[in-house]
């Protein structure tokens, strides 16, 4: 399975970087973009420039309804008219219908397989409600979140159901909670990280710098 990050506040030479965080993942011929960045003329350059083509995504996975997640979500849709996008049911009406006119809508409540080994934590409670992504590996479970508003823990909790948690990347927001990441092997944390250095002391050779144009590849 390849996890690459195509948006996120730092990036590799020769792309954009953006506040907001967006991934693309690769799983049995299918690609599916977690989160669109908050810039969507920069995600579409970012994913040219790593050789992606628009119109070969199949699904579209959001994680919230803030700006820096979705911001980049019709500048997708209008150059792809064959796609599924999952979004919480709480979302709000108006954007859900605006979906609706261009791509498949997906309301996610509870847990679910997305496609393969990729499933959605469902809705997690709170201010803005959450979804988060496993992934199952041969080497554990993959979480990928957005900016886990819920809490890692929250998130964690249910991906240890699918398995040991291999590595966690995404935006953890205010998580000091450190020791709830001990046994995590890979620790990407990102965007709106706000005790990045902290984590980055407290593991540092499970810490992973993550910049739009890194690639994850987990057999």
């Amino acid at each position: 399975m390849r996890i690459t990050i195509i948006y996120n506040n730092i990036a590799k030479r020769g792309l954009k970087s953006g506040w907001g965080f967006s991934c693309l993942i690769e799983e049995k011929k299918k690609k599916i973009l977690f989160d669109t960045g908050c810039d969507g003329s920069d995600l579409l350059f970012n994913l040219r420039e790593l050789g992606y083509n628009v119109e070969d995504i199949n699904i579209i996975v959001l994680s919230h309804q803030h700006w820096d997640h979705t911001g980049g979500l019709f500048d997708v849709l209008n150059l792809n008219n064959k796609l599924e996008v999952f979004v919480l049911e709480s979302f709000s009406e108006n954007l859900k219908d605006e979906i609706r006119k261009r791509a498949k809508l997906r309301e996610v409540k509870g847990e679910q397989r997305i496609f393969g080994s990729v499933y959605t934590t469902g809705l997690v409670k709170d201010n803005p409600d959450e979804q988060s992504l496993i992934l199952e590996t041969g080497k554990g479970v993959v979480v990928l979140v957005g900016c886990s508003h819920p809490g890692v823990a929250r998130i964690l909790e249910i991906a240890r159901r699918y398995g040991k948690v291999y590595g966690i990347i995404g935006g953890f927001h205010g998580f000091s909670d450190f020791y709830i990441l001990a046994g995590v092997m890979v620790i990407g944390a990102c965007h709106c990280t706000q005790y990045i250095d902290e984590i980055r002391y407290r593991f540092p050779s499970q810490f992973r710098e993550i910049r739009a144009g890194d690639i994850i590849d987990i057999e």
